[in-house]
C-alpha cells in the first residue's frame, strides 16, 4: 500500500489576536502556520478595500509574465495589485505598524538573522471559476534554502489577511500543516494533503516560508476571494519588490524609521555583518536625509 507523507491532514490552529506571541510562535514552529482571528478590525478592512478599489479595478486579471509556468502560477483569473505602500495609507500606516507583525518577526528573525525587510505586498483577488494554484513554499524564492530543508533558517514569514470571507468554495488558501518539517523540501505535497484556511474578513493566516501551500480553486460563479499577502525576509536576502524605485520620497519621509527599513530606505544589519545596502559604509537613511 502506498503511504503518503501524511495520512490525515491535521487542522490549523486558530488563536485570538491577543494571544501571547510565545504561544503563536510555538504553533508556527509546530504546524508551519496558524490563523489569527480579527487581525484587522472590520473598519480597517472596509477602509483598505476602499483605498485599493480604483487601482484594483484598473488592473486586468492574469499575468504578463513570459513564462507559461509563472503565468499559470499567477492565475489567469487572478488579480495581483502590488506597490500597496503607495496605494494605501491603511497599509503603510497601520498594517505595516501592526504590533503582531513586529513581535513575531523580531522573535523569528532577530536571533538568527538580524534585521528583516519586506519581500512583497500584494492584494490577491481570485475570481470565479479559477483553478487551484500549484503548491509551493515561499522559500523557493531563494534556491539554496530548498536544499537546507527543515534545518535551515527561517527565511520568510507571510501574513495573508482575508479582505473577504474565505470559504473552501471560493478559493481559501490551501495549507499542508506540518510540511515545514518534511525532510525533502522538493516534495511539495499533493492537493489531498491540504486543508483550506477558512477565515472571516479581517482574520490572518500566518505561515512559514517552509510550509507548502497554494491558492485554492474558486468554484463559485460570482464570488471574488480577496486577501492582502505580505511577506518578510532577512536583510541578507533580496525581496521581490524594489520599493526604492516605486515609492515617492515625499511619502517615505512620512513613514516611521522601521517601516522605512522594511522598504529598503535604510541599511540592513544582518547578524555578523557590519551592514549591507549602504552608501560609503554609512547608513542609507543618513544619505537620504531621513
Amino acid at each position: 500500500m502506498h503511504m503518503t507523507t501524511q495520512k490525515q491532514p491535521q487542522p490549523l490552529s486558530s488563536v485570538a489576536t491577543g494571544t501571547p506571541t510565545d504561544e503563536m510562535a510555538e504553533l508556527l514552529t509546530r504546524d508551519g502556520g496558524l490563523i489569527v482571528k480579527n487581525f484587522l478590525t472590520q473598519e480597517q478592512v472596509n477602509r483598505f478595500n476602499a483605498e485599493i478599489k480604483p487601482p484594483l479595478q484598473a488592473l486586468r486579471p492574469g499575468s504578463a509574465h513570459e513564462s507559461d509556468v509563472v503565468a499559470a502560477f499567477h492565475g489567469s483569473s487572478t488579480k495581483r495589485l502590488t506597490n500597496l505602500v503607495t496605494h494605501s495609507a491603511t497599509f503603510r500606516n497601520e498594517i505595516l505598524e501592526h504590533r503582531l507583525v513586529h513581535e513575531i518577526c523580531d522573535r523569528t528573525f532577530l536571533p538568527e538573522s538580524g534585521t528583516y525587510w519586506m519581500t512583497t505586498a500584494q492584494v490577491i483577488e481570485i475570481g470565479p471559476h479559477s483553478q487551484a494554484q500549484m503548491l509551493h513554499r515561499d522559500l523557493e524564492n531563494w534556491f539554496p534554502f530548498v536544499g537546507l530543508g527543515p534545518s535551515g533558517p527561517e527565511v520568510a514569514l507571510n501574513f495573508l489577511i482575508a479582505l473577504t470571507d474565505f470559504t473552501e468554495e471560493n478559493g481559501a488558501t490551501r495549507v499542508i500543516p506540518g510540511s515545514n518539517h518534511w525532510r525533502d523540501f522538493e516534495d511539495r505535497g499533493t492537493p489531498e494533503q491540504t486543508i483550506p484556511a477558512v477565515m472571516n474578513a479581517g482574520d490572518a493566516l500566518l505561515f512559514s516560508g517552509k510550509t507548502a501551500h497554494g491558492g485554492g480553486a474558486n468554484r463559485t460563479s460570482d464570488e471574488y476571494r480577496r486577501a492582502v499577502a505580505f511577506a518578510l525576509n532577512p536583510g541578507f536576502l533580496t525581496g521581490e519588490e524594489a520599493y526604492p524605485f516605486l515609492v515617492d520620497m515625499e511619502l517615505v519621509r512620512t513613514l516611521s524609521p522601521r517601516v522605512q527599513r522594511l522598504l529598503g530606505f535604510r541599511s540592513q544589519y544582518p547578524t555578523g555583518s557590519p551592514g549591507l545596502w549602504q552608501v560609503d559604509y554609512a547608513d542609507l537613511g543618513d544619505y537620504l536625509g531621513l
